[in-house]
């Protein structure tokens, strides 16, 4: 009989990790709901080692339109509105411009707020425990990478709003890089009276969309990036000047549906220099010098991930 008490506590534990995967799951996709439906007022900080960065988060339902205000608090400001599937945003320095998107690029992965299962390719849902965050009792909810080559991303999950209330980057040894925590947040009725007011503003008009295909293809006939982790798919890609060196670069961006990373292929700059890593919080800036060319490789990735991606980049024969 030993052996079917044994078969029958394997079959239970095969369910209970099942049911897991899936309240895991509905949690995510009750949080991607809920940010998307409900009026709130939120204040979060983002930390990365001893830096911090304060936000205000507003997001609300006007009449028929969806509309979001996501503002830096510190420094020279930034402050990013969203209208419905159209997304301005107000640099210093800067004249306002506006894209054609559903989402704000911003520190909360923009998947959070779609399709939650387009990530069960890549990364595993695990539940975890209660904790209490910002005076509100929390849900752990565990995304960990199949495998070794990203972040694992943990999200604590408001139990009574199902809103986002703490998230965090960390490594597969359990080393918290980075995380987002909401220091405040205000479920309400009514929209605030910023988003309120939005209705009544005028916004540019969206950039006229770039004929991106053809370029892509012609970039790719440059390049050849012979590595990727598993799961990531070439998002877009453009020939520019960098901010850092005004030097032209070609580049392109990647993504896993939860994680972007971005290279930067461009001509050797004067002076021999190693090649090497830099790292704040989970971003990694990679730099690789081949000789012939430079690469460079920014993301919330490991370092050893971005070094490999930088050293698979070749000239097609």
């Amino acid at each position: 009989m030993k052996w079917l008490a044994l078969l029958l506590g394997v079959g239970l534990s095969a369910q209970v990790v099942a049911s897991d995967i899936i309240n895991a799951k509905q949690l995510l996709t009750d949080m991607s709901s809920a940010i998307q439906e409900r009026n709130f007022d939120a204040s979060f900080v983002v930390v990365k080692g001893k830096g911090m960065e304060p936000y205000r988060w507003l997001h609300g339902k006007v009449d028929d339109s969806e509309l979001e205000i996501l503002s830096r608090q510190n420094g020279a400001g930034l402050e990013v509105v969203r209208v419905d599937n159209k997304v301005t945003y107000f640099e210093p320095q800067t004249q306002p411009y506006s894209i054609e998107t559903d989402a704000i690029a911003g520190p909360i992965p923009e998947i959070l707020f779609g399709e939650i299962g387009n990530l069960s390719n890549s990364y595993d849902f695990v539940l975890g425990g209660k904790e209490r965050i910002a005076d509100r009792a929390a849900q752990l909810v565990r995304l960990v990478s199949k495998d070794e080559h990203k972040y694992n991303y943990w999200l604590w999950i408001d139990i009574q709003s199902a809103l986002l209330l703490k998230a965090a980057y960390v490594t597969q040894q359990g080393e918290v890089l980075e995380q987002l925590q909401l220091t405040h947040i205000s479920v309400t009725e009514q929209p605030a009276q910023p988003l309120i007011e939005l209705s009544s503003k005028d916004f540019p008009m969206p950039l006229a969309s770039l004929a991106e295909t053809e370029n892509t293809q012609k970039l790719q006939n440059n390049w050849r990036i012979g590595w990727l982790p598993e799961g990531f798919k070439l998002l877009k890609s453009d020939r520019h000047k960098l901010d850092l060196n005004n030097e032209l670069a070609d580049y392109f961006l990647f993504s896993d549906g939860l994680v972007e990373f971005s290279v930067f292929v461009q001509r050797p700059l004067s002076g021999q220099r190693a090649s090497g890593a830099l790292s704040s919080g989970a971003t990694t800036v990679y730099v690789h010098n081949s000789g012939a060319f430079d690469v460079s490789v920014v993301g919330k990735i490991p370092t050893m991930t971005a070094k490999a991606i930088a050293e698979s980049v070749t000239r097609p024969l």
